[in-house]
């Protein structure tokens, strides 16, 4: 609770920093725009957060979103239905996730460099995916190999959703409002501030899952206790191994939401960028809402406070005026003083669990 309180007080000094830095901060729509990019955000923090709990890392979020995006783009350019095709990228991300998790669990390699390697490969599949002329292989398949026409293109390109018409609520998902305060009869000067952007609407619902998840249910209480100490959960009786490779598999589904949800956003994605550090700010968010990276601690109500540290970083060097050259090294820097405070809480943690141990075992003299 010290910890979360910590957060806290960083989050509403980082808030109280960017609405004195200039007064276009402090609009309507600048705080619309930070709630829906807290709300895109916090979905892979919260992905990423299951799998930083067990003790691991997972690299490829930012080329999962990428995959994703333009997977979910070449669907709909191909006449799928928006349904089926997200349902395609999500059950194929999950796929991803179930791979990382044997890969470490079955083959024994590191975390690190399992999803290292995905985040080339995913990107390049990407890039892949874009090079194909699914219309021209179709008619090779239809008509035999020997059909003129080139089935790979020249270069990759960007994948975009085009002219379809049902997609609205899908866009509303991304760009839509919740009407609370219309619901609640508020006045027009105050009720749009209680209209809550979507993203930042489907970030609380699936944090409330994971809260359950994590904090009530037996399922999380070992993924808590993989953390802390795999090798006694094994000797407990928790299946480790799939425990672990459920972790990675809820992370690279939620990044396979991130990047329908991103598509959804701007329309247009690339292969060669889209999703470009996002597994960054998702694994800075959870290291600053106080998972360990060590494994075996966080709550969820941490990931929604660190996730907003970001945001609010970004925005105040934009409106302080300062290079957004620096942007990076900001947010280096934020996950550097996140890990090293985290390393002193568990230190003094550690101290006053040793010190209490001790006490136990040597009472002082009575005098």
């Amino acid at each position: 609770m010290i910890r979360i309180i910590g957060i806290l007080t960083v989050v509403l000094a980082l808030y109280g920093l960017l609405m004195m830095s200039d007064p276009q901060a402090r609009s309507l729509e600048n705080h619309i725009n930070l709630e829906r990019r807290i709300g895109e955000w916090g979905v892979l923090t919260l992905g990423v957060g299951f799998v930083i709990i067990t003790g691991g890392i997972d690299l490829s979020i930012g080329s999962v979103v990428c995959l994703a995006a333009v997977a979910f783009g070449l669907f709909l350019e191909n006449g799928f239905s928006p349904i089926l095709g997200a349902l395609i990228v999500l059950l194929f991300s999950a796929l991803i996730g179930l791979v990382h998790g044997v890969l470490i669990t079955k083959g024994n390699l590191q975390p690190f460099i399992v999803t290292l390697c995905g985040l080339f490969i995913y990107r390049g599949l990407a890039q892949l995916l874009t090079l194909v002329n699914f219309k021209q292989l179709g008619q090779k398949f239809s008509e035999g190999w020997d059909t003129p026409g080139r089935v790979l293109r020249d270069s990759s390109r960007d994948v975009g959703i085009g002219d379809r018409q049902d997609l609205d609520a899908f866009f509303f998902l991304q760009r839509g409002n919740l009407p609370l305060g219309d619901w609640l009869g508020l006045p027009d000067s105050i009720g749009p501030w209680f209209n809550l952007p979507m993203p930042l609407v489907l970030m609380f619902v699936l944090a409330a899952f994971a809260t359950v998840f994590l904090h009530q249910s037996v399922f999380g209480r070992y993924l808590f206790a993989l953390g802390f100490n795999e090798q006694a959960a094994r000797y407990a009786g928790i299946r480790t191994d799939r425990h672990k490779t459920l972790a990675y598999v809820l992370c690279s589904l939620l990044a396979g939401l991130g990047g329908i949800l991103f598509l959804l956003k701007v329309r247009s994605a690339s292969p060669s960028n889209a999703g470009s550090w996002f597994e960054l700010y998702a694994i800075t968010g959870a290291v600053l809402g106080g998972f360990s990276l060590r494994g075996g601690e966080g709550m969820v109500v941490g990931i929604l406070l660190g996730t907003a540290i970001l945001p609010l970083l970004r925005s105040f060097v934009i409106f302080a005026g300062i290079p957004s050259d620096l942007e990076f090294t900001v947010i280096g820097l934020a996950l550097l003083l996140g890990t090293i405070a985290d390393e002193i809480v568990r230190r003094q943690t550690g101290n006053r669990f040793f010190g209490n141990i001790l006490r136990i075992f040597i009472k002082p003299k009575n005098t």
